[in-house]
Order: C-alpha cells, then sequence, then structure tokens
C-alpha cells in the first residue's frame, strides 16, 4: 500500500499533483493528474491540456489514495520509473 514513506517506490501514474515549488516559475502551481513519466519529467493534465514538469529543481505535493498529501522533492524521483519502483528505500534517501 502507497504511504508517505514508500511513495517514491511507487506508480505515481494516476495521482493528482501540484508543482509546490520549480526553479521555472512558470511552472509553479501547475496542479492535476499525472498521466505520464519518464526519466525527468512528469507529464500533468491540467485544465484539459498536456504540461510537461521537469523533476529536477521541481518539489510536488501529490495526494495518495487514503486523501494524505505528501511533497516529495523531485530530485529523488530523477530516474527512470521502473528503476524507480524496484529500488530499495535507503537508496531514494
Amino acid at each position: 500500500m502507497i504511504n508517505p514513506q514508500n511513495v517514491c517506490r511507487h506508480e505515481l501514474i494516476g495521482l493528482e499533483a501540484k508543482v509546490s515549488h520549480s526553479s521555472n516559475p512558470k511552472q509553479t502551481g501547475i496542479s492535476g493528474l499525472i498521466v505520464d513519466e519518464t526519466k525527468n519529467m512528469f507529464v500533468i493534465c491540467s485544465e484539459g491540456s498536456l504540461k510537461k514538469v521537469q523533476k529536477k529543481g521541481a518539489a510536488f505535493d501529490l495526494l495518495l489514495p487514503d486523501e494524505t498529501l505528501v511533497r516529495v522533492d523531485g530530485s529523488v524521483l530523477v530516474m527512470q520509473p521502473e528503476r524507480r519502483i524496484s529500488m530499495r528505500i535507503k537508496n531514494l534517501r
């Protein structure tokens, strides 16, 4: 089950996300559903359009299925999703 302690090891596609901080000021505040993920980016469906947000240099507020809100530093997520999901938690801290 996904929780704040193991969120970095789970599939993030399908979660609601908000960019709480970004080195690109135009991306701060983008919110919506994560619909795709690459090594370096999230694709967020926001207000009917797709927004590509770079992970590095950004922080994301993710809404978990149990309605818990967790903030994640995007730099921790910079890797292929399939590799990140299979890594041990201690390697992600």
